[in-house]
Formats: structure tokens, sequence, C-alpha cells
């Protein structure tokens, strides 16, 4: 299944080149709503909210009253969970908030906020929550993909996988690109938890989406689609 993907920044939908170099910027909300009506799933993401930059609340409420919409950014206290529920998300992807800082010599599920995890799944129970888990180089990225912690992705999600319906997991070293992603890596991930996974980093091609679904991993696609890479109408599942 393919998901698209809705970015906001400052009011705006943009695509981002490794999380940092704006490629694409539109203000044309409606548009794109329109444009991705009768999908089963969209991703919207408040990079604001994620960089604690500000918010775009306003903007996430419109548009999940428009579209099934699994939201994500900034998801800091299961407050704020329960509130992009009552905005209208179907789902709140959480990432960052999951981990915690390093500490020399200990183990990799010392980097889990398991505490963090189930007072999440206290508040929206753990069918509406999407563990994002974000690998650069072969370790878990937090924090906008600037802070690296010796957590591996597969082990990520088979700690994690307790406390969460589905497992969100971007590529980060092919994001933005537009060169194809890491399949080895997202099957490996794959095989690891018995949650769904859905992928994203690099993905360009209908091939590569149709992979993924032999394999029954969703695919969510941005700057394929708003480049024009790649045409697709909805419903589209590969």
């Amino acid at each position: 299944m393919l998901i698209p993907s809705i970015d906001l920044k400052a009011g705006r939908i943009v695509q981002l080149v490794q999380g940092e170099k704006l490629a694409v910027e539109s203000t044309d909300i409606d548009g794109w709503i329109d444009r991705f009506r009768g999908f089963t799933a969209v991703q919207l993401i408040d990079l604001d909210a994620a960089m604690a930059t500000g918010n775009n609340d306003a903007l996430v409420r419109y548009i999940a009253a428009r579209l099934p919409c699994r939201v994500g950014g900034g998801v800091r206290s299961a407050t704020r969970a329960l509130e992009l529920v009552e905005a209208g998300a179907t789902h709140v992807i959480v990432g960052s908030s999951l981990y915690r800082g390093a500490r020399a010599g200990a183990p990799q599920d010392h980097y889990l906020n398991l505490a963090f995890a189930q007072e999440l799944v206290r508040a929206v129970g753990h069918k509406r929550i999407i563990g994002a888990v974000d690998s650069r180089a072969g370790q878990v990225v937090i924090h906008g993909w600037k802070t690296a912690l010796p957590i591996t992705a597969v082990r990520a999600v088979k700690s994690l996988e307790a406390y969460c319906d589905e497992f969100l997991y971007t590529h980060v070293d092919r994001e933005g690109l537009m060169q194809g992603t890491d399949m080895g890596a997202i099957l490996a991930v794959a095989r690891a938890t018995s949650r769904q996974v859905t992928a994203a980093g690099g993905i360009t091609t209908e091939a590569e989406i149709d992979e993924l679904d032999r394999h029954g991993i969703h695919a969510v696609v941005g700057m394929a689609i708003y480049t024009g890479l790649l045409a697709v109408k909805a419903p589209f599942t590969g």
C-alpha cells in the first residue's frame, strides 16, 4: 500500500532532502488534499513541532478533518498524543520520545524509554500508536536525525513492539535523494517484528512499492510524488 506524505513547515507543505535542504514548497493545501483524497492513509508530519520551533496545529486539524491522517511531530507527552487523536488523527506517530540518551557501556535496551511507551498506551491505546524507527548508518537516530544512538533498528522494533500496532521505518541514508531505498535494511526490520511495518526513505518507483507490497510492507512516498517522478492516483496498492 502506498501512503502519501505531507510534511508541514511554517504553514506550508514542504519536502526536504536529508531532513535539511528545502526542495519543494507549496501553499496549495486544498490542492494536495484533493490529490490525496481516496487514499486509505496519509502521513502528516508537523516538522515545526518535531523540531520544537512552533507548530502547525490549526493546519493539522484542517487536513486531518479531510483525510485519514496518521500524525507525527513533537509527540513528547501522552497529553499531546491524545490531543492529536482528538484533532482527528487515526494514529499517532511517535519517534524521539521513545528513546533516551546515551550512557557509556549501556546495553541497547537502555536507550528505549519504555516507561513513556507505557504511558502512551494508557492514554490512547497501542492500536493507535505507530513507533517511528529512523536509521542512519545502521544506528537509530533521533532529534531530527541529528543524534545517533548505539542501538539498531532491528533491536528497537523487537523491544518496542508490545507498545505499538505498527512501525514506521525510515532509512535516512536515502531520504529525499530519489535514488531508491535499501530493500535489505527494510526487510531485516520487517523480519524482526510481528507488527505491520511501513517503510520510508528514498522510495521512488512503482517497482519498489510493488516489491515492498509483496512482503506485506507499506510504502510512504513524498519527494517522488511532489516532483512528479511518480504519478499516482488513489486508490493505489502497488
